[in-house]
């Protein structure tokens, strides 16, 4: 048996389960929560497939891991694992009769979510089908970029936490909080940096692919792509809820780059583009 269809059974298993739990509890989030650990089971099938003797296969895995461990704890520490759904998936329940959102919860949320988590580690497949290519400084530098996307994502998620906190004080202290979402730190430069240092770290781990292969045209790419269309409509709709909640949100976005970490637009210059519209 192929490691490849070893993960396949594996995420055909998590599939069942998730479509399961859902139909059994009403919570539609079980892969959500099986989102930081998965990815993290697949890339230790190809290292040990490869009998933990590949570096760079070792390296992947590794790498994935400490992605994995991260992700865990700050969904853990929001109540992910508590039986908290996710705002996201109560919104569109409420947008949508109860059979269409039961087929886009099997579709949508367990299959083509699951489908992708393997998409995102099939550089790993690369890299397993290339394991004569040395480990190699290209391969080093990588790994350092995707320890410092982990990095950043952890101040990043570090900033939201806390802002959340006080902002959660603050209401229970019967005060109205100003700003009622951060816009500091970080966010400053980014509406979601916590989203682009996400991306960035599967797009390095398909990179790290590509140099075992020797090419970057790797059929493998498929995955980051497929997360990164995920990613721009995730945050379209998030946004859209944000902007339903608080008015003020727009200004935000007229000032502050979406994803990529970028200067603030003066305010001045927004105010004028609207005026001239």
């Amino acid at each position: 048996m192929t490691p490849l269809l070893v993960v396949v059974y594996l995420a055909c298993t998590a599939c069942a389960f998730a479509w399961i739990a859902s139909l059994v509890t009403g919570d539609t989030s079980w892969v959500d929560r099986s989102w930081s650990i998965v990815p993290v089971v697949y890339l230790w099938v190809f290292a040990a497939y490869a009998h933990l003797t590949n570096a760079r296969l070792d390296v992947m895995a590794g790498l994935v891991t400490v992605w994995g461990v991260r992700l865990t704890f700050n969904f853990a520490r929001k109540g992910g694992y508590s039986g908290v759904e996710d705002y996201r998936w109560e919104v569109l329940r409420s947008r949508m009769s109860r059979w269409q959102f039961q087929l886009f919860n099997l579709f949508f949320i367990v299959l083509y979510q699951n489908l992708l988590l393997v998409l995102i580690v099939l550089p790993a497949l690369t890299a397993y089908d290339n394991r004569s290519t040395a480990f190699g400084p290209l391969d080093a530098v990588l790994a350092m970029l995707f320890l410092g996307c982990t990095i950043g994502e952890t101040v990043a998620d570090q900033q939201q936490w806390e802002f959340q906190s006080w902002k959660r004080r603050e209401i229970e202290a019967g005060l109205s909080p100003s700003p009622r979402f951060v816009q500091t730190g970080m966010f400053r430069f980014s509406r979601h940096p916590n989203f682009f240092f996400e991306q960035a770290q599967w797009w390095i781990l398909c990179f790290i692919g590509t140099v075992a292969a020797g090419s970057v045209l790797q059929w493998t790419v498929a995955g980051p792509l497929l997360l990164t269309l995920l990613f721009v409509g995730s945050t379209s709709f998030t946004e859209q809820i944000s902007v339903s909640r608080y008015p003020e949100y727009e200004q935000f976005q007229r000032t502050t780059s979406a994803i990529v970490p970028w200067l603030r637009r003066p305010e001045r210059v927004v105010a004028h583009a609207v005026d001239t519209e």
